[in-house]
């Protein structure tokens, strides 16, 4: 008996552990199950083909937004190949309306709903040793041989200690994003999202997740990323992880939490102040800062008390924090939306995120929908295309926008000419707005541009609104060279006012004085002149591009060695020429 668990990731880099997490609670039904992880990008028939060479007796897939559109498409066509299999669902894309979706495929002989780490074992045993029938497993609806549809009863929530590690073998996970869980569930009732349905948030003993989060530092995974909703939602809980995090550091794995920034406490933030520069990430679902927003969508969040923690967390310069906010939302129109983006742009986080609301079947939002006037995508990922408050066209300029601030902020690769552009418009949302409408009007969009083309294009943009055109160009050649040394220099960064081979000689002069005194390259002992030529990059600035933007002839060395660990920018050391003689 073979028994093949099926995810169709978003990505390859993604991995699914709710798979994982099945096979671990089968126990001794382990054996007889076999784990495939394809990705959305693969072909219908690629899926298909993969499913055939295993020849399973019973196949299951795990569904989600992302994934159900690629999954129905084959599920017509997999009885034609493997008549005998029997096929299964499970996951939140076909919890909330299982009937409906077993009426709508006759081949699916049933779904597991909700969690099913239980379920599933139930189901292993009936298949694998006739123990029971399915009328007796909680948490499953199915189709009977008289073709009806029965809904069994409900699966009681798991007991998270109950729930074995899933990570023994670390040779499926390497180049990918490892995913843990320390609880399940959600304190909040927020209704555009399914966490709010399990009220009872659960917690898995903090002395089990720290033996387990050690065995990943142990075998040197780069990032654990915590599924849990809100993984702050018990001090508590938090501290005693944030804690082990610190004392037992191993100076290369990043950890990612989703928190509720409000409810940060002192003590809290002490210690996240406290990390190794890029120790922990946090991402901060800010979602709107309308009030009428926020009470409508049964949201619980003190915007100000939001703004003090994150300003908080940024003094340690420590910590990569990401804000979202979500269009779409009830009682939020364009200009209301603009004020949030302004609102939390300006706190200047590392990475801000434009969602668009996807009205997820089971949700509070779902049921709305009709008093909301949502109009949304018929098939996943149910995205809005308007509401009572926003109109399609608002949102496909919100959309516009959202690429802009990918490319040019939360790249990190444009930081500096970003932010002194803000000064040049009204409001952070304007700004890009205008580099929006400066893509359609040039029709650049939908193209694939490299990272020079973006700097080239920007700096165009940039001249047709900004009088100082030689602060900018120069603000962008800092940008460039503060992620890499570029092979070739780009056109528009010379500086027609410098003599190139004066320059070239002078560079070469630093460099030799360098190999002598070795002044301001720690950790080059052992290189040679030319070596450390190749290995920095040495820049002469005719304004403070560090400062505040004034007139001053100096010159910066960039060491690539020596990084942010935040942001990834090389180390730059100001000199004056005195240094360079």
């Amino acid at each position: 008996m073979k028994i093949l668990l099926v995810a169709v990731n978003a990505k390859y880099i993604h991995s699914n552990p709710a798979l994982y997490s099945l096979r671990a609670y089968a126990g001794t039904y382990a054996e007889q199950v076999e784990l495939l992880e394809l990705t959305i990008n693969h072909y219908p028939d690629d899926i298909l083909q993969e499913i055939f060479r295993r020849k399973p007796d019973v196949v299951a897939f795990s569904c989600y937004i992302w994934n159900l559109s690629m999954i129905e498409r084959i599920l017509g066509d997999l009885p034609k190949i493997l008549p005998q299999t029997q096929i299964w669902m499970g996951g939140p894309e076909v919890s909330y309306d299982a009937p409906e979706f077993l009426e709508k495929h006759p081949q699916v002989c049933g779904v597991m709903v909700g969690e099913g780490e239980e379920t599933f074992k139930e189901l292993a045993a009936y298949y694998v040793d006739g123990v029971g029938s399915l009328a007796d497993i909680a948490g499953l609806v199915r189709r009977a041989d008289d073709r009806r549809i029965y809904v069994n009863a409900p699966r009681s929530p798991l007991d998270m200690n109950q729930i074995p590690f899933l990570y023994q073998d670390m040779k499926p996970f390497a180049h990918r994003i490892v995913y843990y869980e320390s609880s399940r569930g959600c304190p909040f009732s927020c209704s555009y999202c399914l966490s709010s349905i399990d009220k009872r948030v659960r917690f898995r003993d903090p002395k089990l997740v720290v033996k387990e989060l050690q065995y990943l530092m142990d075998q040197g995974v780069p990032q654990v990323k915590f599924v849990d909703r809100t993984f702050n939602c018990s001090h508590t809980h938090a501290l005693t992880i944030w804690r082990y995090l610190k004392e037992h550091d191993n100076g290369t794995t990043n950890f990612h939490f989703e928190i509720a920034a409000d409810l940060l406490n002192e003590e809290e933030l002490s210690l996240l102040n406290s990390l190794r520069p890029g120790l922990v990430q946090l991402e901060i679902g800010v979602q709107s800062t309308n009030p009428e927003t926020i009470r409508e969508i049964d949201r619980v969040m003190d915007f100000e008390q939001l703004t003090s923690v994150v300003r908080r967390v940024q003094q340690g310069h420590n910590i990569h924090q990401h804000l979202d906010l979500i269009v779409g939302l009830p009682k939020e129109n364009y200009e209301s939306f603009c004020r949030s983006f302004d609102d939390v742009y300006r706190l200047h986080p590392d990475q801000l995120q434009l969602g668009f609301l996807k009205v997820l079947k089971g949700s509070k939002m779902h049921r709305k929908a009709e008093e909301y006037e949502l109009c949304y995508h018929t098939e996943p990922v149910y995205e809005v295309f308007c509401t009572r408050w926003i109109s399609y066209e608002e949102v496909l300029r919100l959309k516009a926008v959202e690429e802009m601030v990918e490319v040019y902020y939360n790249s990190g690769q444009f930081m500096n000419a970003v932010i002194c552009l803000e000064k040049e418009f009204s409001t952070p949302f304007a700004m890009f707005a205008y580099l929006a409408d400066y893509y359609e009007a040039h029709d650049l969009n939908g193209k694939n541009h490299s990272r020079q083309a973006r700097f080239e294009i920007l700096l165009d943009a940039i001249s047709q609104v900004a009088k100082e055109r030689e602060l900018y160009r120069e603000l962008l050649t800092l940008d460039v060279y503060l992620r890499e040394k570029s092979k070739s220099r780009p056109a528009w960064a010379r500086n027609d006012a410098v003599d190139e081979q004066s320059m070239k000689e002078t560079i070469l002069r630093f460099y030799k004085k360098e190999e002598q005194e070795r002044r301001f390259l720690p950790g080059y002992e052992s290189y040679s002149a030319k070596q450390m030529m190749h290995m920095t990059h040495l820049e002469r600035f005719s304004y403070d591009v560090l400062g505040d933007k004034s007139r001053g002839e100096h010159c910066l060395l960039f060491d690539y060695r020596r990084r942010d660990p935040l942001n990834g920018n090389a180390a730059v050391t100001e000199l004056s020429y005195q240094d360079m003689e």
